[in-house]
Parts: structure tokens; C-alpha cells; sequence
């Protein structure tokens, strides 16, 4: 498929036959300055909780395991637990038991009719909880709810609490349910122009609304959901009291793990000695964070971390500051990942390149010693694979050439790095994580596709009018507007259309039977989460003074008040 060239779509870039002239985008520096660095310490598992708190997080523990197992004949009420324990970020804790929980729940729901099958709230809860583990429940229940016309009953738009939660359960939904794609219309402009109404109700919808609990980040979920929580006269002190003081004692866990990270990533200096690129470590550890936050993922963060912050630097190389030839030998050099071809880059890739060799000998080192060693080299192929993309794309811009949205696609998709991501996300998990594992993410499985697929075009739709201001590869946006003859508007909603798409296929891929162990393909969906968190308004990784930066502090920075 030929190219569609594009001579005046493009701007002029550097011109690599004179004096060579490098591109800037004038990112801002980090806005954390060393605040992270504080007890910095190589050892990440330094004992930083006191005794009486670890003590009663254990009893608290005990408290609220005993509320999951106790036999109870209200299953709305057993439902509710569950979901409140996962919003609350504590679910971690209990993962067999509420596994059990839901299978009993599960079969009791295919052998028999609940008496509250009538209420909305309950019917669309259970679908959710059902779907987000993998059970692959019918919609079929949510037919009830309309009427002889095939609406949604008007009786509905009272019922705040069922409304909100159907608007919740269709996020969990794939294709042809076309029920739920009626049902979040429905939900969502009737939410939207709800009268005034008592809190915390009120400021849950709102907060839905923006942010659909599906594909939300699960610590800034929990972080909300405990203010919420607490205002609700029926809460469990017991589990109250255990989601302010887990998430208290696991921030000091993340800022233990963090401060090592910035210290490695101030001895580099690449502040200095790549000033083009943008400075950005404290975000990407927050990236990783949302990937697993769990306290034996520890390795799992920093190494993803490093990868993160050495990918973003890529980027930039790449798309903003090499001239086609210095990113020829560049290419070159990592596709023979050998040090002795270091003396053939120039002086700021020797930087880059030196420091890439050793996050990835690390990263060699601790698989090796822990029996892995197969993991290194997919870790490798995967950077590889990722740098070829980098290099297509740059040819695009230097050449001044305009791909079709096809073309760009089988590009760009690589270019967003979640594969990439993905794979190097497994590389710090234990033994459930094999080589088969590998060799799945390299065969484009539909649901790591589908994760890139949202992080491309979300990252596209957003930041594409800044971006080609300053000369840069033509992203969806301008290929498909090119390519069809459509407006931006026409071509936005189109992309929308896909992003939504690329979710029910995710969604589809979360149930069981899953090609992977669930815990593996979680990794892909927080992926995803990521990006409609961080892109839904602007590209807040690049601009991470605004949006991220609050997010950040909410789960680095300032502790629940117990």
C-alpha cells in the first residue's frame, strides 16, 4: 500500500545536510524537585510501619474476613460487601475469599430466582461484579427493565441509585450487547440532568460521570471512595478503619520505593544532559503504581519504572531531537545491543545508551538469579520491536511522507509502547508468569491490541493540534482526515467509536476463559486504565503540572486522616 505524500501538510524538518538545527518542544522540567528523595535507601523493603498498626491492621483483617464468609440468606447485602471491600482498595487481602463468595453467589443465581431481581441496583451490581471476574453473566436480565416499546421504563429515571448503578455495569460490556449500549445512553443523559439530591450520592454520580469506576485507576478509586464511605451512617467502622490505615501504611510503601527510584534517576542527570527530553520519573513510578500496587510487586514497579523513564526518553530522541542519520546508527546500535558500538553514537546517545545497557544488565541479573533467564531476552526483543517502530515513524516526518491510517496504525500501534509495557510488566511477577506467557504477548493477542489501540488514539485525539504546531509524525487525526476527506469533528467522533470498540474487546478478553491467568491480564487492563485517566482531557503525562500532578499527591503525598 503506496504512501499518500503530503507536501504542504507537513512542516519543514531539519534540514540534516547543513548545520544541523534541533527541534524543542519546551516541555516543562519536573515539578517535584528532590521532595522524593527523602530516606532514600537501596534496601525497598525497609521496615517502615510500627508494630501497634501492623497489629491492628491484622485484627481489622480478621474483622472483615469474617463479614465475607458469614452465611447470609440477603444476597444484595453479601453483593454490596464485596463491592465496597474492592472500592475500598482492600479486596487484595481477601482475594480467595471473595472468589468463593462470588462462585457460590454465581451458582446460586443460574439454579434459582433471587427475590430482588426486581430492583435494579442489585441486578446490575451482580452483572458488574459477575463480569469483572471473569464470569460471563447475560444481560438478559436487564430486558425486565424496559417497556412493551422496548425502552427503558421511565419508572427508572426515580431510582438514582439503580440508575448509577447500570451506568457502572455497561462498561463491562462487549459487542452486540446492544442493550447496555441503550442502557448507558439512557443512564448517562438522565444522570446528567438529575436534579439537586442528597450527598454522598450526589457526588458519586458526579465522580462516575467523569470517571466510569471500570476504568478508573484502582488506588484513586480507593482514595475517593473512602471519603465517600465514611459519610454513608451504615458503614463498617471495622472496614472503614482498615482502608484508612492500608492505604496510609502502603503510601509509605510507595514513597520508599519511589525515593530509590529518583535517586537512580538524579545520578543519571538526564536533566541536564538531555535537556530536550522530557523529565518525567515521578510520573512514570506513578504509571507503574497503577499497573500493581500491591506490596510484592515491588520489583515488578521499579523495573517497569525504569523502562517507563528510559521509553519516554526514547520517545523524545526520537521523535523530537535526532537527525534521520544519527537515528539510523542509533536503530543500528540497539538492534546489536553490544557496548563496543557506543563509540560510534553521538556524544548524548552515548549518555542514553550507556544507561539503557545497564537497566536491561539489571534487569538480566535478577532473572537469571531467580531461574528466569528466558524473561531478559523477550525484555530485549520487546525494546527492539519498539525501536524499529520509533524508527518508521521518524522516516514518515523526515521523508514529509502522510500514511494512510492503515499504514499509520501497523506503526503506531508499536509506537505507543503497550506492548512493550505489557511484556515488561511481567518480567518482576513470580511463577505464574511463564515463557508461554511471553510468547502470548508477542502474538498481538486481541486484548493487548485493543490496550494500545486506546492508548494511541486517546493520546492522538488529544494533544495532536500542539503537537503538529512544532512539526511531528502525522498522527490518526490528520491521517484519517487526509485519507477520507473528512472533518476533524467527523474524524474525532470516528476514533471515539474505535476507542469504544477496543474496550468491548478488551472486555470480552477478561472472561473466562482467558488465554492467560486473570492476574496477567490485569496488567494489560490497568494499562489501559491509565490512559483514560491521564488523556481524557489533555496529554497529562507531557503536561503533568495540571491534572497528574494532583493525582500524584493523593496517593505519594498526603496521607487519609484516620
Amino acid at each position: 500500500m503506496s504512501s499518500l505524500l503530503a507536501s504542504v501538510d507537513l512542516p519543514p524538518k531539519k534540514d540534516t545536510t547543513t548545520e544541523v538545527v534541533r527541534d524543542s518542544a519546551n516541555y516543562h522540567p519536573s515539578i517535584w524537585g528532590n521532595h522524593f528523595l527523602e530516606n532514600a535507601s537501596h534496601d525497598v523493603k525497609v521496615h517502615i510501619i510500627d508494630g501497634h498498626t501492623e497489629q491492628q491492621v491484622q485484627q481489622l483483617k480478621e474483622e472483615v474476613r469474617k463479614m465475607i464468609i458469614s452465611s447470609t440468606d440477603n444476597y444484595s447485602q453479601k453483593y454490596n460487601l464485596i463491592d465496597t471491600i474492592q472500592r475500598l482498595g482492600v479486596s487484595y487481602h481477601f482475594e480467595s475469599e471473595i472468589e468463593e463468595a462470588l462462585k457460590h453467589l454465581s451458582d446460586y443465581y443460574h439454579v434459582s430466582c433471587e427475590e430482588d431481581d426486581d430492583d435494579l441496583c442489585t441486578v446490575a451490581l451482580r452483572f458488574r461484579l459477575l463480569r469483572q471476574h471473569g464470569y460471563n453473566i447475560s444481560y438478559d436480565a436487564f430486558k425486565k427493565f424496559k417497556d412493551n416499546k422496548g425502552n427503558f421504563k421511565e419508572s427508572l429515571i426515580s431510582d438514582v441509585k439503580g440508575m448509577l448503578s447500570l451506568y457502572e455495569a455497561t462498561h463491562l460490556r462487549k459487542h452486540g450487547e446492544d442493550i447496555l449500549d441503550e442502557a448507558l445512553t439512557f443512564t448517562t443523559t438522565h444522570l446528567q440532568s438529575m436534579p439537586y439530591f442528597s450527598s454522598p450520592l450526589a457526588e458519586q454520580v458526579v465522580h462516575a460521570l467523569r470517571q466510569p469506576l471500570h476504568k478508573g485507576i484502582q488506588r484513586l478509586e480507593a482514595r475517593h471512595h473512602i471519603s465517600i464511605y465514611q459519610e454513608d451512617d451504615a458503614h463498617s467502622e471495622a472496614l472503614l478503619k482498615l482502608a484508612k490505615l492500608d492505604f496510609n501504611q502502603l503510601q509509605k510503601v510507595h514513597q520508599q520505593e519511589l525515593s530509590v527510584i529518583v535517586s537512580w534517576w538524579k545520578d543519571l542527570d538526564f536533566a541536564k544532559k538531555l535537556p530536550f527530553a522530557r523529565d518525567r520519573v515521578v510520573e512514570c513510578y506513578f504509571w507503574a503504581l497503577t499497573v500493581y500496587f500491591e506490596p510484592q510487586y515491588f520489583h515488578a514497579r521499579r523495573i517497569l519504572t525504569k523502562v517507563i523513564a528510559l521509553t519516554s526518553i526514547l520517545d523524545d530522541i526520537y521523535d523530537l531531537f535526532g537527525t534521520l542519520e544519527e537515528l539510523e546508527i542509533f536503530t543500528e546500535a540497539i538492534e546489536r545491543w553490544d557496548i563496543s558500538f557506543i563509540g560510534q553514537l553521538p556524544d548524548y546517545m552515548k549518555v542514553f545508551y550507556q544507561a539503557l545497557l545497564d537497566v536491561y544488565n539489571e534487569i538480566e541479573e535478577v532473572t537469571v538469579k531467580a531461574g528466569r533467564s528466558y524473561r531478559a531476552h523477550y525484555a530485549k526483543e520487546a525494546m527492539k520491536n519498539q525501536v524499529r517502530a520509533y524508527f518508521a515513524e521518524a522516516k514518515w516526518l523526515f521523508l514529509r511522507q502522510m500514511p494512510t491510517i492503515e499504514e499509520y496504525m501497523s506503526v503506531a500501534l508499536p509506537t505507543s509502547g503497550y506492548q512493550l509495557l505489557a511484556t515488561t510488566s511481567f518480567i518482576g511477577m513470580e511463577n505464574m508468569v511463564t515463557k508461554d506467557t511471553f510468547e502470548w504477548v508477542f502474538s498481538d493477542p486481541k486484548i493487548v491490541r485493543a490496550s494500545s489501540t486506546i492508548c494511541r488514539l486517546m493520546n492522538d485525539m488529544v494533544p495532536h493540534k500542539f503537537e503538529q504546531k512544532r512539526g511531528h509524525v502525522p498522527s490518526a487525526v490528520e491521517c484519517y482526515m487526509k485519507q477520507h476527506g473528512v472533518s476533524e469533528q467527523q474524524t474525532l467522533d470516528e476514533l471515539h467509536n474505535q476507542v469504544r470498540d477496543a474496550w468491548k474487546d478488551m472486555n470480552q478478553e477478561c472472561l473466562s476463559p482467558t488465554a492467560v491467568p486473570m492476574p496477567i491480564i490485569m496488567r494489560v487492563l490497568n494499562l489501559a486504565r491509565f490512559i483514560d485517566v491521564v488523556y481524557k482531557d489533555e496529554d497529562g503525562y507531557t503536561h503533568s503540572e495540571t491534572v497528574l500532578k494532583d493525582l500524584i499527591a493523593s496517593l505519594l503525598i498526603h496521607p487519609v486522616p484516620i
